[in-house]
């Protein structure tokens, strides 16, 4: 796993906290836990051979292995995350997507990342609505950053600021 301080500047955001520094890094799953991926390859394999066997198509069978490992493509694929003054950017293989800090209200960390929410309370739409981010062994710097900006954006919306 590789957990990166990037300080460049970004000319657009605003000084969090008198520092204005950018904060980047990379996850991979499959790469953190070599036991963890053993497993999951194995079980991969277990489902292809079942495929293949029960129904004697080697089309349905890649069928199967386009939807599983499309399904996975998170855990065997590294994710680089961004965060600055602006918001959190995600860049992943197939493309990247951004979100403005005032699009969040609250977050719900747990053992692996954080779900950003855009509601103030816990709802069902949370899943769809949020935006999860993976954790490598930079948990409390994610943590306290988010933190940071979320209150920022609540401060300057409740003062009837626009938030870039």
């Amino acid at each position: 796993m590789s957990v990166k301080k990037d300080t460049e500047t970004n000319q657009n955001s605003n000084n969090v906290g008198g520092n204005d520094l950018n904060y980047g890094w990379v996850s991979h799953p499959a790469a953190y836990s070599r036991k963890r991926t053993t497993l999951v390859c194995l079980f991969l394999a277990l489902v292809f051979v079942t495929v293949y066997f029960t129904t004697n198509s080697p089309v349905l069978t890649s069928v199967a292995v386009l939807i599983m490992l499309g399904s996975l493509s998170s855990f065997f694929l590294p994710t680089k995350f961004k965060m600055d003054g602006d918001g959190i950017h995600i860049k992943t293989v197939s493309g990247g997507r951004s979100y403005n800090w005032n699009r969040f209200r609250s977050f719900y960390p747990d053992k692996h990342g954080v779900l950003l929410s855009p509601f103030t309370r816990p709802s069902r739409l949370e899943n769809f609505r949020g935006v999860y981010i993976r954790f490598t062994d930079n948990r409390n710097e994610v943590l306290d950053h988010i933190k940071r900006m979320i209150d920022r954006s609540k401060t300057q919306k409740d003062n009837g600021h626009a938030v870039s």
